[in-house]
């Protein structure tokens, strides 16, 4: 387990599906067409008359348990001491084993490199003291940082959400705040 593992916190309840943290992170990691290395997904919830629509913009979950670097033959994966997973692409075979056993997609090939992307959290941004793409870029202020131990203690935040798949794979660190009829159980 990482020293103060670091948390995406994102609240759906202020994203607009602008998709402007896609486009920073596409524009920050040059990633070329058709790799999306954060994507706003928008789910239906709720039952009739109540149904609603939660516009969810998700990443790398930087997991605590974290299946790309699991089953990755290369050991292109390591996953920091602040709980980051970084992708060594020097190191990557282009095999896409990691991209068949992410269950929420993070990793994506680049099939012009033959190799895989994927987000880091703008891990050397941090290292500077500055923030990820996503988080400057969001006009609403719905994407932010947090250490998962402050974030797992809110009540109003969850990893749980409905149309995901379950936090028990891989004990994803990044926490949304949703409408309640968005969360399992």
């Amino acid at each position: 387990m990482a020293d103060r593992q670091i948390a995406f916190v994102v609240d759906a309840t202020r994203c607009i599906n602008c998709k402007t943290c896609e486009i920073a992170c596409k524009d920050i990691k040059a990633a070329p067409v058709g790799v999306r290395l954060r994507k706003v997904r928008t789910f239906e919830a709720g039952e009739f008359p109540s149904v609603f629509v939660s516009n969810i913009s998700m990443s790398c979950n930087h997991c605590e348990d974290p299946m790309c670097a699991r089953h990755c033959p290369a050991s292109a994966y390591e996953k920091r001491s602040d709980g980051i997973v970084v992708h060594h692409s020097e190191r990557c075979i282009g095999c896409r084993y990691c991209t068949w056993t992410c269950p929420y997609g993070a990793p994506q090939f680049d099939a012009a490199e033959g190799r895989i992307r994927k987000c880091d959290l703008c891990a050397d941004e941090l290292d500077i003291g500055k923030q990820p793409a996503c988080v400057l870029a969001c006009p609403t202020r719905a994407i932010t940082l947090g250490s998962l131990d402050e974030v797992t203690r809110d009540p109003n935040l969850t990893n749980d959400l409905v149309n995901v798949p379950q936090p028990g794979l891989t004990k994803p660190a990044t926490r949304y705040r949703v409408r309640k009829e968005s969360r399992n159980g």
